[in-house]
Order: structure tokens, then C-alpha cells, then sequence
């Protein structure tokens, strides 16, 4: 049995030699004292967001490697977008000198969440500290993470930090024509600091030479170009040439300067062309980028939480969505859609949206067919770079139209032009009956028929997605109809009870709660357990001004001579409950009305008309107090 604590551990525990440690307690593995404490709270509710960071603060502060693999491998099952705790358990791993398991762990979570910029950063600053650099694999790898990185999450409006440190890498390792390529795949890519790329491309060009930063094809066509439209030579300087009979000075040699003059002026030449060539890459990318400026504005938290989202958060997420979808990009729509499952993971309309868009896919001659969130990194190769990846063309962005390459001279004549073919008047001997026609006449359309699935399979797909994907309101709910349309009533309630149970303490539970009434209610013609089920669940939140409203809605369906007593009551528990000020106030005017329509009794009536001008008063006064100061 291993002792606890980081002291007794081995020097580097792999994976093989802790199966145990990621299974139950009772494996030879001795967790820490609390331990079992915090797994337990957390398993038993796995919704319940709080208690997973206060069990992986616990194993963080113990520094116990088994029971962090245990806590974290649990944690990501239900938690994948998470980027700060993926770094935290590679950190861990590291302290324990686990560098396949660190490599592991980083893999892991971009397969999760590939467009965390912070995740590939880091990735790659613990690659750049680890790996020899002497070697050339290792400068490979890197540079294959990058391409990976890029192809992943480049298409991202905040991918600037990334682009700019795969620039800077490049440039450290002393090939700038690897950075012009990557100005040229940037500078066509709508993101937040596309100008600064701009300049910063620009400032890349005019310090460096052109035959240091050009590819051979690009330096050889720009000369041709500016073959074709000549330099004018510059006047002669006076003085460069010696009277008769003297000699020039030392370092002079008459007109030699003139010649590095002109060298001067071509490097200025290609210079300018080169920018130019790509001042209207830059011009339509910034169209692109003022059109998409307002959603990207409009994005606060890019990042998942617990927490809901503000109305104005997932509007601006559906009316960008929508554009882009309009906009016909189906590779940067899909990025689109990665990003927004992020942050609004717990929204299943978004889910639901994205479904159309991951297949089919298009062609390979129009986008790649792999989805960046589907980009896998292979442990055993060592370079990163993905089979194939379209973010940016291969090639940089060379001449705009009116600076075109020099064409080819062509192998082949050329095409005539096409002329439309003159038309022929066929008389009408020569129009047969139908039947010689070498082609079968077309069917009409009809349109497909609809398959029936079998309620069974219905119901095995629907609980492997539950198990896959568990917690889905949407899933559960379309598991329960299923059962009410077989007439297994009893499951139905069963998934309904299952589920408030699972949710206990959450908005969901009594999201539940008022399901199972309903259908305790409405189909089962029961309306005692439909009202013992919300006023059990108005025990547990006798704030939840849902509840009480439900409650009062099915009273109010019953006989109201004979429900008198029960509807009367259901107004006392909502006006005796810590409900809001607003909310008692209708309540107590919904009594009022109940017992001017439907009430037995006139002394009911006019106390319970005096007590609703109390609470009128009592509102008055609390809303002018504010206003007075």
C-alpha cells in the first residue's frame, strides 16, 4: 500500500502503474483524509458545479497525484471546457515529473476545447522549456504544434496572441521567409488586431531584404515586373569625375557609386510592390472585420461558467450566428458555433442549431472536410501539422488582379471563343413518338417516405444519449413523453422523479417538480398527489413565485365550489412566504377577484379586500421612501 503524500510517491508515476488510482478506494491506493469527504458530494451530485472546485482545491492543496487523476478524469467528464483546471492538471503532472502524462493531459484538452488560445500557449511554452532545441525534431514538433494551433483556433476574431507568438518563434529561429508565409495567412484573417498585423508586416518588409523575406518564385517575378517598367536613372552627382591629369580621391572610383545607388532604389521598388501587392488583401479584411466588430463587442464572458448568460448575451449570439450562417462560410460558421457552445454550453437551442451544420460537409475542393474541434494530436508522431488544413492558402496572397503574374505561355492552342450554336428548325415529320428516345422518361418526384422507429429503439437511443450526455432537460423530457404515449405512466413519473432528485438544490428540481404535477394533474386525473408534489417542492423553495403559480393554476381547475378551501389556502402560503413585495401584491389580488367571482362567503371577501389595501399602503410607502431620500 502507498503511503500518502507526494514524499512517498515514486519519482515519476505513470499512467501504467496508477490503473488503481483512477478506479475505486479500495485499490491498494491510500487517498487523503478527506478525500472520499469531497468525491462523495460531488458524484452524488455532479451537477452541482461547487463541489467539484472544492474537491480539486483539496487534491491541489494536498498534492496528492492519484487522487488529483481521480478527481480531475471524473471532473472533465461532465466539465470539458474548463481550459484553467486542463492546465492545472498538466501543472500537477509536471511537478511529478510525469512528462508523458503531462503531454497526455495537454492533448486531452485541446481535443476538448481547441480553441483555447491560453491552453495551446501554454502547450507550447512547456514544449519549448522541455524539448532539446538543438535537435531538429524538436523544432519540427513545435512548429507542427503551431500549424496545428492555427488551424485550430486561427480563425478565432481573439486569435492575435496566438499568431503572434508562432510569428516571433519563427523569426527567433532566423527564417523570415517562414514569417512573410505567415503574415500572409493572417493578414486575409478577420481578427481584433488585424492592423496591427498590418504595421507589423509592413515594418517586416522594410527592414529586412526582399531576398531574405520572399520566396524565390515571388523575389524572381517582382524583378520581372519591375523589368518591364524601368527605374529612371537619377542625375549624376557633380564632382564624382577628376580634372585632366588628376587623380581621384582614395575609395572613389568615378561613376562606380551610381551602381549602388540603383541597387538601393530596386531593394525601395520591390519593397513598395510587395506592400502593395497586399494593401488590398488588407482592405477586404478590414470590411470584414467592421462587419463582424459589433457581435465580437458584444461578446462579455467567450469563456464557460455555471452561471447563466444575460438575455443580451444570447441574443447577440443568435443574431451573430445568424449572420454568419447568412454570410455562406461554412468552415468559419462552424468556428462560429465552437465558440458559442463554450460559452453557452448549458443552452441546448445552440446545440440544436449547430446539428444542420455538421453534415454533410462540403467538398474537399471547397473547405476542408475536418472541423477544427475534431483535430486530433497523435502522441507518437512528432510533428503536430494536421493531414490537411485550408485556414489559409498554401501559397502567399501574391499580386492583386491589376498586378497579375505574367501568363504562361500555353502547350496547347487556344480555345476559340464560344460562339452559341445557330438555331436549326426541325420539322415536324422528323419529331417521333416517344418511345425511340434512348432514355427512360423521368419519374415524377415523390417525396420520401417517413420511417416509423420502433418505440424500443426509440428508447435505447434516447438513454445511450442520456448516458453520454447526461443532465439534458430536452433528452429527459422526450424520454418521459415517449413513456406517456406507451401508456407506462408509472416510468414516466419515475423519470420525473428521478430527475427532481438528481437536481435537488438546483432550478431544475422544480422545473420537475411542475412537469410531474402536470401529468399527475392532467393525465392521471389526480389532483391530491399533483398538489402534494408542489407543496413539497414549495418546502424546499417557498420563495419560488413559479411554484406558488402553478399551484393556484391547477386549484383553479377543480371545481371551485367544492376547491374553495384548497385554492384559499394556496393563497395564505404565497402571501405568508418571503416572496418579493411585486409578487404578493398580485397574489393578493388575485384572492380579491377569486372571491368577487367565486367566493361563498362576503366577510371572506371584504377581509381579504382590507388586507390587500394593507399591503397596497405598505408597498406605496417602500417605493417612495427611496425617492425621498
Amino acid at each position: 500500500m502507498a503511503a500518502e503524500g507526494p514524499e512517498a510517491a515514486p519519482a515519476s508515476p505513470g499512467r501504467g502503474g496508477t490503473e488503481g488510482a483512477l478506479g475505486d478506494a479500495g485499490d491498494g491506493v491510500t487517498y487523503p483524509p478527506d478525500f472520499e469527504k469531497f468525491w462523495q458530494a460531488a458524484r452524488s451530485n455532479p451537477h452541482d458545479f461547487t463541489a467539484w472546485t472544492e474537491l480539486l482545491q483539496y487534491v491541489e492543496q494536498e498534492n496528492h497525484l492519484f487522487a488529483a487523476r481521480k478527481a480531475f478524469d471524473a471532473f472533465f467528464a461532465h466539465y470539458p471546457y474548463c481550459y484553467g483546471y486542463w492546465k492545472k492538471y498538466a501543472d500537477m503532472e509536471r511537478r511529478f515529473d510525469c512528462g508523458r502524462e503531462t503531454e497526455e493531459v495537454f492533448e486531452r484538452g485541446l481535443q476538448s476545447i481547441p480553441l483555447s488560445m491560453d491552453l495551446w500557449i501554454h502547450y507550447i511554452s512547456y514544449l519549448q522549456s522541455t524539448l532539446d532545441m538543438n535537435l531538429p525534431e524538436s523544432i519540427q514538433k513545435i512548429r507542427g504544434v503551431f500549424e496545428a494551433a492555427v488551424a485550430a483556433a486561427g480563425m478565432d476574431f481573439r486569435s492575435d496572441k496566438l499568431w503572434e507568438l508562432y510569428v516571433e518563434w519563427e523569426r527567433e529561429q532566423g527564417d523570415l521567409r517562414a514569417v512573410t508565409g505567415i503574415y500572409d495567412r493572417v493578414l486575409s484573417m478577420p481578427t481584433q488586431l488585424y492592423n496591427h498585423h498590418w504595421e507589423k508586416f509592413k515594418e517586416h518588409v522594410l527592414h529586412n531584404p526582399p531576398k531574405d523575406i520572399l520566396s524565390p518564385e515571388e523575389l524572381l517575378w517582382v524583378q520581372s515586373k519591375l523589368a518591364t517598367d524601368p527605374v529612371p536613372k537619377p542625375p549624376e552627382p557633380e564632382g564624382t569625375e577628376a580634372p585632366p591629369g588628376e587623380d581621384l580621391p582614395p575609395g572613389v572610383e568615378g561613376k562606380g557609386g551610381a551602381s549602388d545607388t540603383q541597387e538601393d532604389l530596386d531593394q525601395e521598388k520591390i519593397r513598395e510592390l510587395v506592400i502593395s501587392m497586399r494593401q488590398q488583401i488588407y482592405a477586404q479584411n478590414e470590411a470584414e472585420v467592421s462587419k463582424r466588430w459589433n457581435f465580437e463587442d458584444g461578446i462579455k464572458r467567450p469563456y464557460f461558467h455555471v452561471k447563466p448568460l444575460e438575455r443580451a448575451q444570447l441574443r447577440n449570439w443568435r443574431d451573430y450566428l445568424d449572420y454568419e450562417i447568412a454570410a455562406g462560410s461554412h468552415e468559419r460558421t462552424i468556428v462560429l458555433f465552437e465558440r458559442c457552445v463554450i460559452a453557452c454550453a448549458l443552452y441546448e437551442e445552440f446545440w440544436i442549431k449547430v446539428r444542420p451544420f455538421l453534415h454533410p460537409y462540403p467538398s474537399e475542393d471547397q473547405l476542408d472536410p475536418i472541423s477544427p474541434a475534431k483535430i486530433l494530436l497523435s502522441p507518437q508522431k512528432s510533428s503536430y501539422r494536421p493531414k490537411k488544413t485550408h485556414i489559409a492558402p498554401k501559397k502567399p496572397h501574391l499580386p492583386p488582379k491589376k498586378t497579375s503574374y505574367p501568363p504562361k505561355k500555353p502547350s496547347y492552342p487556344p480555345k476559340k471563343p464560344y460562339l452559341p450554336p445557330k438555331k436549326t428548325h426541325i420539322p415536324p415529320k422528323k419529331l417521333k413518338s416517344p418511345q425511340k428516345t434512348s432514355y427512360p422518361p423521368k419519374k415524377p418526384y415523390l417525396p420520401p417516405k417517413k420511417t416509423h422507429i420502433p418505440p424500443k429503439k426509440t428508447q435505447r437511443i434516447l438513454r445511450s444519449f442520456e448516458e453520454v450526455v447526461p443532465g439534458l432537460a430536452m433528452v429527459r423530457l422526450r424520454r418521459v413523453s415517449l413513456e406517456r404515449r406507451q401508456g407506462n405512466l408509472e416510468e414516466a413519473e419515475n423519470l420525473l422523479l428521478e430527475a427532481m432528485r438528481a437536481n435537488e438544490g438546483l432550478p431544475l428540481a422544480s422545473f420537475y417538480a411542475v412537469k410531474l404535477a402536470r401529468q399527475a394533474c392532467k393525465v392521471q386525473k389526480n389532483l391530491g398527489k399533483a398538489r402534494k408534489v408542489l407543496v413539497e417542492a414549495l418546502e424546499k423553495e417557498p420563495d419560488n413565485a413559479r411554484l406558488h403559480a402553478n399551484l393556484l393554476e391547477m386549484e383553479f381547475g377543480a371545481d371551485v365550489r367544492q376547491n374553495e378551501g384548497n385554492t384559499m389556502r394556496c393563497f395564505e402560503r404565497a402571501l405568508r412566504s418571503p416572496l418579493p413585495d411585486e409578487a404578493k401584491l398580485v397574489f393578493s389580488q388575485r384572492r380579491v377577484e377569486f372571491l368577487e367571482d367565486f367566493g361563498s362567503s362576503i366577510h371572506s371577501l371584504l377581509t381579504a379586500y382590507d388586507e390587500h389595501q394593507k399591503i397596497l399602503k405598505q408597498h406605496a410607502a417602500r417605493k417612495r421612501a427611496p425617492e425621498n431620500g
